[in-house]
């Protein structure tokens, strides 16, 4: 069965991903995690899931992303958040959310679509790989 992308647009929606949003982000609160997105909606921040084939209420992949406009790489869609709980890991769903991404992106005439990744996500990068994804850059935080 193809899965099917949706995005979540409703409370329920937003807070039916938190499973998937807390197994990729372990340091954010469950009982705050509606308000922050619901803040981060405003800044063009956008859902997408599928759900397990056989259990339409459980979400088992996401991804989270905006549209940026930069000077080194013009008009983009930057992905924030992508992650596959690990008993659906294998099956695909993270490629096809990256796949319903850069089609999005094409739609609307954008430069190219980029995502940050750990150093150690290793299974991660070899995906983004094989998606046509490049390391570009490094990235550098300071924290204050």
């Amino acid at each position: 069965m193809t899965p099917i992308i949706k995005t979540a647009q409703t409370d329920a929606e937003l807070l039916a991903c938190s499973d998937v949003i807390l197994f990729l982000r372990p340091h954010l609160q469950k009982e705050n995690l509606l308000a922050q997105l619901r803040d981060m909606q405003q800044e063009d921040y956008h859902i997408i899931y599928i759900t397990d084939p056989e259990d339409a209420s459980k979400i088992v992949a996401f991804a989270g992303f905006r549209h940026m406009h930069k000077l080194f790489s013009g008009k983009t869609i930057y992905i924030d958040d992508l992650a596959c709980l690990p008993a659906y890991q294998g099956r695909g769903y993270a490629a096809k959310l990256l796949d319903h991404v850069k089609e999005l992106a094409k739609k609307e005439g954008l430069q190219g679509v980029q995502l940050d990744s750990g150093h150690g996500l290793f299974p991660a990068h070899r995906l983004y790989h094989r998606q046509g994804f490049y390391i570009s850059a490094h990235h550098f935080t300071q924290k204050l």
